[in-house]
């Protein structure tokens, strides 16, 4: 096999990576500055042979700047290894991993090479020195810029051909897939600074594990100065498992899901809390009965009247539309329920047309599907076409989908079968003649969910792959520019996104909240990063210009450190992701508080109101040592009893009461990584972190696991076949190895014993 062909459309086309890394070199020279994508489109054998490079080459210069480098989880102790060993191989163990990363990880890089980030995995570097010096903090939608001025020369990232090529032939186009993001809005930079003389490289490296999104998402194979197709298998994608819903988490997605309107509009982030919201609306849907007798088992619109200003309890008609930085496993799982039913469209007089007729209680659920009267009558009022049809009227309606394409108009009259009418709008028998036979079927390219790019379980990339082309034309991956901020952009202006955007609900996870409104959502007080801004300012922001729109940030109440519960409301904090003065609607497992427009005592109120009881007493104390409250404020006794017990013994009502197969809020909604033994450890050894948090909880469970008799006790054989623990304790066989061993094996087993027979996920 050749290193180089000319099989993409004259591109050139490397099947040997070193190769392509000396024809990069000799176009661009020894100074790289590369961008990689966000998530899990960066080309990792071209990176991998480029670092290497490197390494070997100290007169080489390499600039990474990428974001979410993600890695498989790092097992931190004996237990927490043993657990996460086939875990770990079934999932990862093919994946690509990325040698900068580690070494970043390793505090190995070489001088020659730097590596920065925009965004990075949470958590994940928050005793790494370099990473934390190395971090840039960029709104998304600043990302392009910022690139530019670090001097990037190089992008490169995952491609996949497009599958309709005829076998023998060379694709003419590529699917950008999970990464339109950032790279739609650098191709016109780039080829700008290439027009100019500088040298640039675009590099394309090939992975048909990639579902092919059509869309904005298809650009030329001439986009690319050098395609890289490395022999097959691929690398499979890095897959973000679902993790368990907690209660906690349910009800934070439940009342989420009574703030969306019908018609309207819909972002969500990943994670739990995500996960949640989903299943909450779904049940919203489906299981109406169930979801409104919980609504009253925990007096929701008593408590909270803007669920009835905002949102609602019933079931959907016209249904959603979705709009999120991040396309998520949700969005696919609001599709298959038919949920996410309500389609956008590119052309800007249909959208506003359209968006006018939203509110008229006299539209038709299809109203945003299939042409209809009060459309062509909103068409001709708005100037899009004239009362009486011409023949450019004619051909933009059949563009897009309100007339059938073999609709004639010839002198003044419109034909089609046997059917003859004036073009005149208004007359009685064409408008007879227009619904009877001569509307379209349906309105053409319709779009249920704009992503800037995916990342999710195995289960979601499966189901993007296996989707029939017409349900994946309905996804449209682009660039976050044009979803993260209302501005006119090149795919849209801001007339059409307001169109688009109807009764938008922008939700997004937070660590803690002020009580004041501020958010902290992506670091510490003592300036470290944890995660990055992303786009949740962006969106936020945009909640505050959009008509209709509201920001949402749900957030659980509670955390645990150091072995104690601490409250994630607090009265300040010396750190803000979103500052105090875009406060709008707060979310926690207590309830919902909406704070907009309103003044600071009744916003201290409101959010103090969902914080858990345990915490409630010494932020109203602060609160009045502050004058944010008055005096002789007290708290409504609706919302002091603001405890788990609460919430899941309501939980546990509703199961009583509601005959089901399945319990209304289940820890794995939709798909599960683990297998039962998995998650029967899964929960042990959750319960034994809690239970050794603590120095004095550590001394306590260890003289449990110590004192622990057995005999009585049947051992779990396939968890210790997991935990690669074989034999019985109480036999000559019994696992021994070292007191440090044989303490994690005792540890375990008490673990075990005590969640036994706890049904809690």
């Amino acid at each position: 096999m050749s290193n180089a062909t000319d099989a993409y459309a004259g591109a050139a086309a490397h099947t040997d990576v070193e190769s392509l890394i000396d024809e990069l070199i000799a176009r661009v020279g020894k100074r790289i500055v590369i961008g990689l994508p966000l998530g899990i489109g960066k080309a990792a054998t071209v990176i991998n042979a480029l670092y290497r490079r490197a390494k070997a080459d100290p007169s080489l210069s390499l600039k990474i700047v990428t974001a979410l480098s993600l890695s498989a989880p790092a097992p931190k102790s004996g237990l927490e290894a043993r657990f996460l060993k086939a875990f770990l191989e079934r999932n990862y163990a093919d994946v690509a991993t990325l040698d900068y990363d580690r070494a970043v990880r390793s505090g190995e890089l070489p001088a020659n090479v730097e590596v920065t980030e925009f965004f990075l995995q949470a958590a994940g570097y928050l005793g790494n020195n370099y990473a934390q010096q190395h971090y840039i903090s960029s709104n998304y939608t600043h990302v392009v810029r910022d690139l530019l001025l670090q001097g990037i020369n190089v992008i490169a990232q995952y491609v996949v051909p497009d599958p309709e090529t005829a076998a023998g032939m060379a694709p003419r186009c590529f699917s950008l897939s999970c990464n339109p993001d950032l790279t739609l809005d650098l191709n016109v930079e780039l080829n700008r600074l290439k027009a100019a003389g500088k040298p640039v490289c675009r590099i394309a490296e090939i992975n048909d594990n990639l579902p092919f999104m059509p869309n904005d998402a298809v650009v030329g194979v001439d986009d690319f100065e050098l395609i890289f197709a490395p022999p097959k298998p691929h690398s499979p994608l890095f897959a973000v498992p679902s993790m368990a819903v907690g209660p906690a988490e349910h009800m934070i997605g439940f009342y989420a899901s009574s703030l969306l309107r019908d018609a309207g509009t819909l972002q969500i982030g990943i994670g739990s809390l995500g996960t949640a919201l989903v299943h909450s609306t779904i049940l919203r849907q489906h299981e109406n009965e169930r979801y409104t007798q919980f609504a009253d088992l925990i007096k929701l619109q008593e408590r909270f009247p803007v669920v009835a200003d905002i949102g609602g309890v019933e079931p959907f008609t016209t249904g959603l539309y979705g709009c999120s930085e991040m396309l998520t496993d949700g969005f696919v799982q609001l599709m298959r329920r038919k949920i996410l039913t309500r389609p956008v469209y590119k052309d800007l007089a249909l959208q506003q047309a359209l968006h006018a007729l939203a509110d008229s209680a006299t539209v038709e659920p299809m109203l945003n599907r299939k042409a209809s009267l009060p459309l062509i009558d909103a068409l001709v009022t708005s100037g899009a076409v004239g009362r009486v049809l011409c023949d450019a009227d004619l051909a933009y309606l059949k563009a897009i989908g309100v007339m059938k394409s073999g609709v004639e108009l010839r002198e003044g009259k419109l034909y089609f079968d046997a059917y003859e009418c004036t073009a005149d709008t208004t007359d009685t028998e064409t408008r007879t003649a227009l619904e009877d036979a001569l509307f379209a079927d349906e309105l053409l390219d319709g779009i249920l969910a704009h992503g800037g790019f995916f990342l999710g379980p195995n289960e979601f990339y499966d189901a993007l792959r296996n989707m029939e082309a017409t349900e994946r034309s309905a996804i449209c991956m682009t660039s976050v520019r044009y979803i993260n901020s209302l501005y006119d952009h090149r795919l849209g202006t801001e007339q059409l996104k307001i169109a688009q955007r109807a009764q938008a609900r922008l939700m997004n996870s937070a660590m803690m909240v002020t009580a004041g409104g501020a958010a902290v959502s992506d670091g510490l007080d003592d300036g470290r990063v944890v995660s990055g801004v992303g786009g949740q300012f962006n969106f936020v922001e945009m909640a505050h210009q959009l008509p209709g729109a509201r920001s949402v940030l749900m957030l659980k109440s509670t955390r645990e450190a150091g072995g104690e519960t601490r409250s994630n409301i607090v009265f300040n904090y010396a750190h803000q992701t979103i500052p105090r003065h875009l406060r709008d609607i707060f979310i926690t497992e207590y309830g919902i508080a909406d704070t907009r427009g309103k003044q600071d005592a009744e916003v201290y109120a409101a959010i103090i109101s969902i914080a858990d009881s345990r915490f409630q007493s010494a932020l109203i104390e602060q609160a009045k040592q502050a004058g944010k409250l008055p005096k002789d404020f007290r708290l409504d006794a609706a919302h002091t009893n603001n405890f788990p017990s609460t919430y899941q013994h309501a939980m546990q009502q509703l199961d009583t009461s509601f005959t089901a197969e399945t319990p209304a809020f289940p820890p794995f909604p939709f798909d599960c990584a683990f297998t039962d033994t998995e998650l029967r450890v899964g929960k042990a050894l959750k319960w034994l972190k809690t239970a050794t948090a603590s120095r004095a909880g550590m001394a306590e469970t260890v003289a449990k696991a110590w004192l622990l008799k057995t005999e009585a006790y049947e051992v779990d054989a396939k968890a210790l076949e997991l935990m690669g623990y074989h034999g019985k304790w109480n036999t000559a066989e019994g696992w021994r190895a070292g007191l440090k061993a044989e303490t994690e094996f005792r540890l375990f087993l008490l673990a075990m014993r005590q969640t036994a027979d706890d049904t809690e996920a």
